[in-house]
């Protein structure tokens, strides 16, 4: 019998055989009941991220970076995890698709644009804020509201250091942030999964934490574009949706701003989503993780989630007197 490739089928679309073979070993586990439905999803990213390479790829754009004390001693999650499993639907609602399709993202020329309730407001080119102040390498655990979790040494400075420069006024009490929303760059646009562009916020005191931090790279190099090029936020405490990607837009309010994933479905995800062991999800709980990238694939335990994702020394005390079921 001849063999048949349909012409449209593009080669980065065909699973390679050890692949397949082993996602159809799942399947007949999963037929037999082995482990839950909620797994599946967890073995597909780690057949997928096989074919990723082990590091960082040789060629990219490296970053002075000093270290930081705000550094976890955790062991790192891969490279090929880190850049292979990723939520960024302005590419793609599979967390498979961005390692593809965020390659049609130009990052150059790239400018962010301060604005609303500071004394300067103002527009920055993107090398210009690389050059803002020292870049960290700081080394957080991330916690995602779907239950898994990742070590990823990122590369920035505080937030608080461009807002200090913008000099925010004292009716200033929010800031929130826009990603860039592009069609023709960005295909997950054209759906209607969110209303676009995507939006985040913060308390500015939140903001002015010095854990949050205005990110440029990860392990050194500047971001994969499939992580939020060129420009994001990494925020460790809260869930990772709520580090908004490719910012273009920050902008400081009186009020507290509507944020993408609140606005789209409000019981289960509020304004401040505090990784809270506490406070279930209405569709699963979130008392445990699962570690990506700890070579046990998804035969890897389920570990405790700690209040805070274990930053609570820093950043409990913004939440004193506050019940964090009502605001969650």
């Amino acid at each position: 019998m001849k063999s048949f490739i349909d012409p449209t089928i593009l080669p980065s679309e065909i699973t390679p055989k050890a692949i397949f073979e082993q996602r159809r070993a799942l399947i007949k586990v999963a037929a037999a009941g082995g482990f839950g439905a909620g797994l599946v999803p967890w073995f597909a990213r780690e057949a997928f991220a096989q074919a990723a390479p082990a590091g960082p790829p040789a060629g990219g754009v490296k970053l002075k970076t000093i270290p930081s004390s705000f550094s976890t001693t955790e062991t790192l999650s891969a490279y090929k995890d880190v850049t292979t499993y990723n939520n960024f639907y302005e590419f793609g609602t599979d967390k498979a698709q961005p390692h593809e399709t965020a390659k049609s993202l130009e990052t150059r020329p790239w400018t962010v644009t301060v604005e609303g309730l500071v004394k300067k407001p103002q527009t920055f080119d993107i090398d210009a804020l690389l050059k803002l102040a020292p870049m960290e390498e700081r080394i957080y655990r991330m916690r995602c509201v779907e239950g898994w979790s990742m070590v990823i040494p990122w590369n920035g400075y505080s937030l608080s250091k461009l807002l200090n420069l913008v000099e925010p006024t004292s009716a200033a009490k929010y800031v929130e942030f826009i990603s860039l929303a592009d069609r023709k760059q960005m295909p997950g646009v054209n759906s209607s999964v969110l209303n676009w562009p995507y939006r985040e916020g913060l308390r500015l005191d939140e903001a002015m934490n010095p854990l949050a931090l205005l990110t440029f790279g990860l392990y050194g190099e500047a971001l994969p574009k499939q992580n939020g090029a060129p420009v994001r936020m990494v925020i460790p405490w809260k869930y990772g949706f709520k580090s908004a990607k490719s910012i273009v837009k920050i902008r400081l309010t009186d009020q507290q701003p509507p944020t993408s994933w609140n606005m789209s479905a409000p019981s289960e995800y509020g304004f401040y989503s505090n990784v809270n062991p506490n406070v279930d999800h209405p569709r699963w709980s979130q008392a445990t993780e699962r570690r990506i990238g700890d070579g046990r694939g998804f035969f890897a335990p389920k570990i405790k989630t700690e209040m805070f994702n274990g930053y609570g020394n820093q950043v409990a005390s913004l939440y004193a007197g506050m019940d964090l079921k009502k605001f969650y």
